[in-house]
């Protein structure tokens, strides 16, 4: 009788530690679809993302754009440096170089 009693006290706590083990990696799951990352099969083998033509397209034309975009960046810091500098020097100085251009030679 008193594995019976024993299996009787314990069964809740056994519950509850499945009902957690399966949220847990309900969780996980949810977390891992969120952030892109890819599912596992029985035998690790990712499910997602699969490749496929229209995932190559996409790649190469966010390639094409992050290149586009690193370009524009650089000209922008350029731009940026010559206007740091028009600011950074005397005012005095760049009031002459503009005076010297005013005037007839």
């Amino acid at each position: 009788m008193e594995k019976v009693a024993i299996i009787e006290t314990m069964a809740p706590v056994f519950g509850v530690l499945g009902f957690l083990a399966i949220a847990g990696w309900i969780f996980t799951t949810w977390l891992r679809v969120r952030n892109g990352y890819p599912l596992e099969g029985s035998w690790g083998n990712p499910i997602y993302p699969k490749h496929d033509n229209e995932a190559v397209e996409r790649i190469k034309l966010l390639s094409q754009e992050n290149a586009q975009l690193r370009a524009e960046l650089g000209s922008i810091k350029d731009r940026l440096a010559n206007v740091e500098r028009i600011v950074t020097d005397e005012g005095h100085r760049v009031a002459a170089e503009i005076e010297k251009l005013r005037l007839p030679n």
